[in-house]
């Protein structure tokens, strides 16, 4: 609570004369939630190393015998993907939760526009999942993943921020219009589910029936795995120029969304 108090505070001192003021002191705050919640960090790493152990091991021996190279090397952009996909769309539920505590109307009432409120609040999101994503890559390399170039892994890192910022205004979005954090939760995850499932992080796209490779297509995340895959193992099925200018692109119209949302929320 005491934070709160001195974050509307330092918004009311500044956020009328500075845009970038307001911008980076709720960005600052989403970090801060994250870093002191321990259990939230070690958490949300389970299920992205629970897939990467049991897929990677167990079915890695079947890909190999087909004939389709390394499963471990293949698998492994989508699960980091996976835990940039889960932490950012989820960050959502923090603004049901702000509003049910009163801080987002505290928040909306200083001499800031939603729009700076919105931007932080992605911002913020979509670097604590990107910090998510960083944090299993490095895990990766433990379980036996290596990356075919060391001077790549910052175009990687790009692709999770873009991953990032795109889930999150999703979540953004959906949390504008949501009041009961139960519903959301269900919701995300009758979103989450296919998004994940349908972008190739698990099999290759090639050759699907055309309804599934439709929906793939559709689906920003099969466009940022394939990118990590391009960059961390040189496999994108697209090229990273395709997977950067589409991706660039749904970032662009999520975000666009989630403003136009969030702006027309009544607290």
């Amino acid at each position: 609570m005491q934070m709160g108090q001195v974050i509307l505070e330092c918004i009311t001192a500044y956020g009328a004369d500075n845009f970038m003021n307001a911008i980076y002191i709720l960005w600052l705050r989403q970090l801060k939630r994250y870093f002191r919640s321990k259990s939230r960090m070690v958490g949300s790493l389970g299920q992205p190393i629970l897939f990467l152990v049991a897929l990677g091991f167990g079915f890695g021996p079947i890909f190999e015998k087909a004939g389709a190279g390394n499963y471990l090397q293949f698998i492994t952009p989508g699960i980091i993907a996976m835990g940039i996909l889960f932490t950012a769309v989820f960050t959502g539920i923090e603004i049901i939760w702000d509003r049910q505590f009163g801080f987002l109307k505290e928040t909306m009432v200083a001499p800031v526009s939603r729009l700076q409120i919105m931007i932080g609040r992605t911002l913020g999101g979509a670097t604590v999942a990107t910090i998510q994503g960083v944090i299993v890559f490095c895990l990766t390399l433990f379980v036996g993943f290596r990356p075919v170039s060391i001077a790549m892994i910052p175009v990687a890192i790009f692709f999770m921020f873009l991953i990032a910022l795109a889930f999150t205004a999703l979540g953004t979005a959906i949390a504008s219009v949501l009041d009961d954090m139960q519903g959301f939760q269900l919701i995300m995850n009758f979103v989450v589910m296919p998004t994940f499932f349908l972008s190739g992080a698990l099999f290759p796209l090639q050759g699907l029936p055309g309804p599934i490779e439709l929906i793939a297509n559709l689906d920003p995340l099969t466009y940022g795995i394939d990118g990590l895959r391009g960059a961390l193992s040189n496999a994108s099925h697209l090229g990273l120029h395709t997977d950067l200018l589409v991706l660039l692109s749904m970032v662009t119209a999520l975000v666009i969304a989630g403003s136009y949302l969030f702006s027309k929320m009544e607290i």
